[in-house]
């Protein structure tokens, strides 16, 4: 007879699989998406005709932050704030354009730098943390690639169990980043409705929230899908040892 602790474990791990490909397949429709309404709102030209640098150094400045620098990096959709140089680094995409998605992202990233500057309490824990993060993203690949082949062939959990706990920091910061995330784009989309001289149309507020809303869900199916993998490896840790 089939011990009952081995069926549970059984249906715990088969769980763990089939919410990982859920959430994988998720993850892959709205980065598509949001790919798609970056795109088409690229194409669509802002009618003030300010450039992304433009917005981005005049959120900055009526916000009163004077020591924050606006760069273009290279890449796409490599958009970001740095608080250790207190730059806001934009894509040539976002850096040059004067289109609604341009306008979108670098108020967004803009967000963060008014984040760093009123010392919002969700961002400082995040960038607090952030070295240890960096140790634990290290070790995740190799400990739980080792842990399992340990498993395997000699049932010897430590490395996986190092490799789950690394595991669940990288998950833990992915939730603390949702909360920093939907903050910048909330205070991204006040300041474009309080400033007519960068988006004069309501169509434009809209679009402008229809992308930062999609660039949001990215993260919150990212978040999602490092919960869901590690569920999938404590499930094969507590299958492997019942």
């Amino acid at each position: 007879m089939i011990h009952f602790s081995f069926i549970t474990a059984y249906i715990g791990y088969s769980s763990a699989w089939v919410l990982m490909i859920g959430v994988a397949l998720v993850s892959f429709i709205v980065q598509s998406r949001f790919r798609n309404k970056f795109q088409k709102y690229a194409e669509v030209p802002l009618s003030s005709g300010l450039t992304g640098a433009e917005v981005a150094q005049k959120m900055l400045r009526d916000n009163y932050i004077m020591d924050v620098q606006v760069i273009s990096v290279e890449g796409q959709l490599t958009d970001h704030y740095n608080p250790e140089d207190k730059t806001v680094n934009l894509s040539p995409d976002v850096f040059y354009s004067r289109s609604v998605a341009a306008a979108a992202v670098a108020a967004h990233e803009c967000g963060h730098a008014v984040q760093h500057a009123k010392a919002y309490s969700w961002l400082s824990l995040r960038t607090a943390i952030v070295p240890v993060i960096s140790v634990a993203s290290k070790l995740v690949q190799w400990t739980l690639m080792i842990g399992v082949m340990l498993m395997i062939f000699s049932n010897s959990p430590y490395i996986l169990m190092i490799g789950i706990a690394a595991l669940a920091l990288v998950t833990l910061f992915s939730f603390i980043t949702l909360p920093v995330e939907f903050d910048a784009s909330q205070r991204a989309l006040a300041w474009l409705n309080n400033n007519y001289s960068v988006m004069q149309t309501s169509e434009e507020h809209e679009q402008a929230k229809d992308a930062l809303w999609w660039a949001a869900m990215t993260y919150v199916v990212a978040a999602l899908g490092s919960l869901a993998t590690l569920l999938y490896y404590v499930s094969f840790l507590n299958n492997r040892r019942n």
